[in-house]
């Protein structure tokens, strides 16, 4: 019998591998390379097609030809690092020391895997609510750690509190926590994040949270884990700019923590990618002192795309849940006919030439079958791309 290696178990705690043991693509790349292949409209992925504000593209361009074409500092130029604490200041009234407390690292997915891989002994225990992003499972598989996952059901999204508490335990290490939540789009609410930290402080647990959609809430607002009481010593706060500025291919994020936290984090993060997108980090040290009106106008234009993308859902008969925020809305193809949402998503270059994403690919196979029926659809396209492609969903009719 082969012996696994951590990557292989990385791609086992992702779902990535195929009956014959060997990595298979993620179900994005399967659906991105079916919608080119057939010419479906790709609402699969969560990348926008039109760029993000111009002051934050233009300060890209200048840096570049001002000559910051070499590494930045290690944890991050100190202009981004006091943009970040500004930013954390200024929204949510947190206090964070730019030089001790924030590191800038190569988007939110690295932040979160140096953090995973500093904390995280082989046989710990990570919380995390399901479905998750995928890179979670990976990353506490990398790092050795036991998943642990509370469930997410329809039609709420919320978690049962019983349920929460039952998943903590003495081996407990991290809870991680991502709100708003993909795919879901749910706001964790205040008493929810409350009874996290109760239990992270009983069990003596560190608090990850993945805010990247924090700035794209639409009714109900987005409440950072650490400003809670009892919070801050223990809390990790992860987020980057690649969602609210339309700049994913940048891969700027970063974190904020008690120096200790951050000192760990870093002695991994530098084995890591070191440092990168140096012409970027003075821009979006730019974007994220823009007016509080441009935040409000990113989340108020992303609002009018879900609405276009969830009518032509409904028109078409699936059921839709609301999402709070974020870039995705889930809908149920089980009132069309279809049990199965993959083989829904399969066909429906065929069916809507309309591409969305299993939600079965956010949970672990024996948990999927709560989820069996539903599809994530991405909605930061281009209203252009969303008019046409709610005019081909509008077009389905239930399955015979």
């Amino acid at each position: 019998m082969r012996q696994q290696g951590p990557w292989l178990r990385a791609a086992e705690g992702a779902m990535l591998l195929g009956p014959d043991g060997v990595p298979a693509p993620t179900v994005f790349a399967e659906m991105s390379a079916l919608a080119a292949r057939t010419g479906a409209i790709n609402l699969g992925q969560g990348f926008p097609d039109e760029d993000g504000p111009a002051e934050v593209l233009e300060a890209a361009v200048q840096a570049i030809r001002d000559g910051a074409n070499q590494y930045p500092p290690g944890r991050g130029t100190p202009d981004l690092r006091a943009a970040v604490a500004g930013h954390q200041q200024h929204w949510y009234g947190l206090e964070v020391d730019p030089d001790s407390e924030v590191l800038v690292t190569a988007g939110a997915t690295e932040a979160l895997a140096a953090t995973l891989l500093a904390l995280v002994e082989p046989g710990d225990e990570v919380v995390t609510f399901e479905p998750f992003y995928d890179a979670y499972g990976a990353l506490i598989r990398l790092a050795g750690g036991v998943h642990v996952t509370v469930p997410l059901t329809a039609p709420d999204f919320l978690p049962d509190e019983d349920t929460l508490r039952a998943a903590f335990s003495d081996r407990t290490r991290v809870v991680l926590v991502n709100t708003p939540h993909n795919p879901t789009g749910r706001v964790m609410p205040v008493e929810v994040l409350r009874t996290i930290v109760d239990l992270a402080t009983q069990y003596d647990a560190v608090i990850v949270t993945d805010e990247v959609y924090e700035h794209l809430t639409f009714t109900v607002p987005h409440t950072p884990v650490a400003t809670l009481p009892g919070a801050a010593e223990r809390t990790v706060s992860v987020s980057s700019a690649g969602k609210t500025f339309s700049t994913t291919g940048w891969k700027i994020g970063w974190l904020t923590a008690p120096p200790l936290l951050v000192d760990a984090i870093t002695t991994v993060k530098q084995y890591l990618t070191f440092v990168n997108g140096a012409p970027f980090q003075p821009a979006i040290a730019a974007g994220l002192r823009l007016p509080d009106a441009v935040f409000a106008g990113i989340a108020a234009e992303l609002s009018v795309k879900h609405d276009l993308l969830a009518a032509g859902l409904r028109t078409a008969g699936f059921d839709v849940f609301r999402p709070d925020g974020g870039y995705f809305v889930l809908a149920d193809t089980a009132p069309l006919g279809y049990e199965d949402a993959r083989e829904f998503c399969l066909r429906a270059p065929e069916l809507t030439g309309v591409v969305g994403v299993p939600v079965s690919a956010f949970v672990r196979p024996e948990h999927a079958a709560g989820y069996r029926s539903l599809v994530r659809f991405a909605f930061c396209k281009r209203r252009s791309v969303l008019a046409e492609a709610a005019e081909r969903l509008a077009a389905l009719r239930p399955a015979s």
